[in-house]
């Protein structure tokens, strides 16, 4: 089976040809940053617009790549949610109008069930049941994976996502668009004695994230310090060690509560280099073991999406001619593949 994947639910737009017994064949992926940056955050008409523009191309740049044809294809998998709405419905009816065009099956992904996903995507896999943190500008989650499709959410923001928070943050201290990125990479030349951050809400019971307060805090500081080189990047890591520490908090407290000894880790703040080695050394203390996608494939991408779309194809899951972008759509709610 041939699956070409679309992701178009924020401000990437990435296509990917997934072959059942090849594996990945090729993807692609075109980033809006520097549409958006001027704005200090993403425009949901100017990524709708440019989705427009920029999907065709794409497909068809991918389909040579892989040595493919729109004949050659059996299914279309696409980002039906979460998301923007408009950026979801242009990927949505590009998808389902292709697909009918061909006669093959087409199916709408939930995005962050294909950021679980991405790191099967990687020679070395876990094998389920396993625990997975999700982390991204939208979700931070913890969730008991049994089998795809099989969710448990055992934790989640109750406020600002981490990606959300680590954006705003890099914002307080002058960082340009997208923040995350440039807040780690400054948090790198920082002195982590100096400033002491709180790690929010692991003094008390449970698996759920507050990030808000903690964007606060960083706020305060900025407003109570001189503004110099250093202070910027000594509150950056502040900022990161706090957000580290409580992923490595509550990973462990999950893995206590499940027995569980696999971690899979995706979402676009899985690249985060801290956080990458925080986890790998709580999974060593562990005897468990850490999985990533690999950085390409941390953020946005059509190979999870062609991905997932095939596993629920495979499943002989089917959907109508009527589709549906959903802007908002809890991992739970997923019917199991």
């Amino acid at each position: 089976m041939q699956v070409l994947g679309i992701e178009s639910s924020c401000d990437e737009t990435g296509i990917a040809i997934y072959d059942s017994e090849e594996g990945l064949l090729a993807h692609n992926l075109h980033s809006q940053i520097d549409l958006h940056k001027e704005y200090g955050g993403v425009v949901p008409e100017l990524a709708s617009r440019d989705h427009v523009r920029r999907l065709l191309p794409l497909i068809k740049k991918t389909l040579n790549e892989a040595q493919s044809d729109l004949k050659s294809l059996d299914a279309i998998a696409y980002t039906a949610g979460p998301g923007l709405m408009g950026a979801l419905l242009v990927g949505t009816a590009m998808g389902r109008s292709l697909a009918y065009s061909l006669s093959i099956p087409a199916i709408g992904v939930h995005h962050m069930e294909a950021h679980l996903l991405a790191p099967m995507l990687e020679e070395d896999v876990p094998e389920y049941p396993f625990l997975a943190l999700l982390v991204s500008g939208g979700h931070t989650q913890i969730v008991h994976v049994t089998k795809p499709g099989d969710y448990k959410i055992l934790g989640e923001s109750v406020d600002d996502a981490a990606g959300e928070a680590f954006d705003k943050t890099a914002k307080l201290l002058g960082l340009s668009y997208p923040g995350g990125p440039a807040l780690s990479a400054l948090a790198e030349k920082g002195d982590s004695k100096r400033f002491l951050f709180p790690r929010p809400m692991t003094n008390r019971p449970g698996l759920d994230f507050s990030f808000s307060g903690l964007k606060t805090f960083a706020l305060n500081t900025v407003n109570s310090e001189s503004d110099d080189e250093q202070t910027r990047a000594d509150i950056a890591r502040a900022f990161v060690d706090a957000v580290v520490d409580t992923f490595i908090i509550k990973c462990r407290r999950a893995i206590k509560e499940t027995e569980l000894k696999e971690l899979v880790v995706a979402g676009g703040v899985s690249a985060n280099k801290q956080l990458r080695e925080g986890l790998n050394g709580l999974m060593g203390e562990v005897n468990g073991k850490v999985y990533f996608p690999r950085a390409e494939f941390c953020t946005d991408n059509g190979a999870m999406i062609a991905y997932a779309g095939y596993l629920r194809l495979k499943a002989g899951e089917t959907q109508s001619l009527n589709f549906q972008a959903k802007p908002r759509w809890p991992l739970d709610e997923l019917a199991p593949s």
